[in-house]
């Protein structure tokens, strides 16, 4: 069930950071893959900060948002905003 947990949440968090972000999700494997990593990123720094790992659900899933959305932040500046796929550069008309 731990793998399945991580896809679900991993999920969830990547397509609410795509709707944060940009106003749409990157596709499900990319959302799985951010939502993975920001939960991550998010535990540790809910860690380091002082937060309890006990939060249930709700909080796994909030925390994993936050290190997400702080991950697609960080991926932007080194990129300079530049995106891939259909939401990338357009032409204007």
């Amino acid at each position: 069930m731990g793998v399945i947990w991580w896809i679900i949440v991993g999920l969830i968090a990547g397509w609410a950071t795509g709707k944060i972000m940009r106003g749409e999700g990157y596709g499900t494997l990319v959302d799985i893959i951010v939502g993975i990593v920001g939960a991550v990123i998010g535990g540790w720094i809910m860690s380091a900060l002082g937060f309890s790992s006990r939060g249930g659900t709700i909080y796994t899933i909030l925390v994993a948002i936050v290190g997400a959305v702080i991950l697609t932040w960080l991926l932007r500046l080194i990129t300079g905003g530049r995106s891939s796929g259909s939401g990338g550069l357009r032409r204007a008309a």
